[in-house]
C-alpha cells in the first residue's frame, strides 16, 4: 500500500478523493468508486501501488497512437481497477476486479524494475494502459519520473476522468495520451457510470499542458453511432485542434453488451468521411486491418505518408514532414 495523493481529510474519519472527477467521499473502512483506494482510519491508501497484473511489450499502434514514434514498441503495464463500469469493457476481468473481490492480485514490482525492463527491451516508451491508469496514479507517476530521466517516453491510455490537479502533476513527464471520447452525456451515464464534461475538460487541459493527444471512439451500433453523436464529437475536436488524430474503432460483442452486433465497416467509413469533410486532418478506422483507413496521408497534398496493416508500418515521412510537399505533420516523431 501507499498513501494516496490528491485527497483531503473530512470529519468523522471520512476523506474526499480528488484523483478523478468522481470526487468520492469515502468513509473509514470503505473504498472509492475505483475499488483501488481505501480509507483506513482517516487516511486514504492506494491498494494497487506496484501490484502489476499485466506487463507486455506492445506496438505503440496498439494504444492506438499513430502519430507517436510509429513502428516503435511500448512497455505496457497495468494494475487491477477502474473508475468506470463500462458495459463493453474488453478487460473487465481486471478493470472490475476490486469491485467484486476483497483482495488485490498482482506481482510486486518497483518503478526501477519497470523502467529497467523497458530499457532492456529497447522500448521507446512506457504505456500505462489496459485499465484506467489514473487509478494507479502514484505508481505511474513514480515510473514516469524515472523513465523521463532516462529518456524513455510515457503514455497514458485513458478514459479522460483524471482530475485537473493530477493531470498537471503528471504532464511534465507525460508525452502522449490516447483518451477515449466515447459518446454523448447520455452514453456516459448509461454505459459507463460517468459524465461527459470532465472528459472534455481533460482533453482540453492535456493539450494546454503540451501533452500529445489522440482520441478514440469505439462505435457501438444503436448506442453512439448516430450522425448527431458523431458530429458532436467532431465539432468538439475541431474546437480544440483539428490536428488531433481521431480513431473510430469497430466494436465487437463483449461483457454486458453481448446483444449488440459488431460495428459494420460502412459505419466506420461514414464516420471517417464525416470527420474529414468537417475539417479534421487525421481520422483513422480501427480494428479492421487492411480496410485502408489506417494510413496517414498528408493533409495538404494527399500523399500517402505512413502505410499500415494492423501493427505493421512503413513510413515515407521526412523528419516530421511530408516527403513530397514538405508540410509539417503534427505528432511526436
Amino acid at each position: 500500500m501507499r498513501e494516496a495523493m490528491f485527497y483531503e481529510k473530512l470529519q468523522e474519519q471520512k476523506v474526499r478523493c480528488y484523483l478523478c472527477a468522481h470526487h468520492c467521499i469515502v468513509p473509514a473502512g470503505k473504498r472509492g468508486v475505483c475499488g483501488a483506494r481505501e480509507n483506513r482510519e482517516g487516511v486514504l491508501y492506494s491498494l494497487v501501488y506496484g501490484r502489476l497484473i499485466s506487463m507486455n511489450i506492445d506496438p505503440v499502434e496498439k494504444k492506438p497512437l499513430f502519430h507517436f514514434h510509429p513502428g516503435s514498441t511500448s512497455f505496457s503495464i497495468s494494475t487491477v481497477g477502474c473508475n468506470f463500469r463500462c458495459m463493453h469493457c474488453q478487460n473487465y476481468d481486471i478493470s472490475q476486479y476490486p469491485k467484486e473481490h476483497p483482495g488485490i492480485p498482482g506481482e510486486n514490482v518497483t518503478p526501477e524494475q519497470v523502467v529497467d525492463a523497458a530499457e532492456r527491451a529497447g522500448c521507446k516508451s512506457i504505456s500505462y494502459t489496459y485499465t484506467e491508469p489514473t487509478i494507479f496514479f502514484e505508481f505511474a507517476y513514480d515510473c514516469a519520473r524515472l523513465a523521463h530521466e532516462r529518456g524513455i517516453k510515457n503514455i497514458f491510455v485513458s478514459n479522460g476522468y483524471t482530475g485537473p490537479e493530477a493531470a498537471r502533476a503528471i504532464a511534465p513527464f507525460l508525452d502522449g495520451n490516447n483518451i477515449d471520447l466515447k459518446g454523448d452525456n447520455d452514453f456516459y451515464k448509461k454505459i459507463c457510470g460517468a459524465k461527459l464534461q470532465p472528459v472534455l475538460d481533460t482533453i482540453k487541459l492535456m493539450k494546454e499542458l503540451g501533452v500529445w493527444v489522440e482520441l478514440t471512439t469505439l462505435i457501438i451500433p444503436t448506442c453512439n453511432d448516430s450522425r448527431e453523436t458523431l458530429e458532436g464529437i467532431i465539432d468538439f475536436i475541431n474546437s480544440v485542434d483539428s490536428a488531433i488524430p481521431w480513431h473510430v474503432s469497430q466494436f465487437y460483442p463483449t461483457y454486458k453488451l453481448m446483444d449488440k452486433p459488431r460495428t459494420p465497416v460502412g459505419t466506420l467509413r461514414t464516420a471517417r468521411d464525416l470527420g474529414l469533410s468537417k475539417g479534421l486532418k487525421y481520422v483513422y478506422t480501427g480494428n479492421v486491418p487492411g480496410e485502408g483507413g489506417e494510413n496517414t496521408y498528408c493533409p495538404d497534398c494527399g500523399e500517402l505518408l505512413i502505410e499500415r496493416y494492423g501493427y505493421q508500418t512503413q513510413s515515407r515521412m521526412k523528419e516530421g514532414t511530408c516527403f513530397k510537399c514538405s508540410a509539417a505533420i503534427e505528432g511526436v516523431w
